[in-house]
């Protein structure tokens, strides 16, 4: 789209559309509400990356999604500690708490030991892409495929998750 002018009223006509996918997202009328709002903020705020000929519909929904996943992941990570102490003893409490770490260079270890065992094949994108890289710049570095990139990242995920399994490091839990 060329102004967001004519933008807002163009894709308000896709909101009942996309009511009953954030209501199944969040699960609340009122988080749906907020998804929604948030979904056509980010769409006026970012009109100008919209290319005519493009699925309206389909690109709306991916920033709903991406919203969504956000949020969520905002969510989780925020640590909202509620002491219900009288107090509030453990709220104000300034003892620091002792991690032991040895057991995180057990699985360190587990982990080194499994990544030897994946195929060579996968481990260099696998390992590229935990350090950071972008599919991208993978396949450019690599000479390969977007495609294989992203299947050998897969796949390596897979084969690791398995010889964790075997180790006994990972439970069904975790898959």
């Amino acid at each position: 789209m060329s102004t967001s002018i004519n933008f807002g009223p163009e894709i308000q006509q896709y909101e009942s559309i996309l009511r009953p996918f954030a209501f199944n997202l969040t699960k609340s009328r009122e988080a749906t509400e907020d998804l929604i709002q948030d979904t056509f903020y980010r769409a006026l705020l970012n009109s100008e990356k919209f290319l005519e000929g493009t699925n309206i519909k389909a690109w709306l929904f991916t920033i709903m999604r991406n919203v969504f996943i956000n949020n969520y992941r905002r969510q989780k990570k925020s640590n909202i500690v509620t002491d219900t102490s009288e107090n509030q003893y453990l709220l104000n409490s300034t003892k620091k708490i002792e991690k032991n770490d040895s057991e995180r260079s057990f699985i360190a270890e587990d982990i080194s030991k499994a990544m030897r065992k994946v195929s060579s094949d996968f481990t260099e994108p696998f390992m590229m892409y935990f350090n950071g890289f972008s599919y991208q710049e993978i396949a450019e570095e690599l000479d390969l495929p977007l495609g294989t990139v992203k299947s050998r990242i897969f796949f390596a995920r897979k084969e690791l998750q398995s010889k964790l399994k075997e180790r006994g490091v990972l439970n069904s839990t975790y898959n």
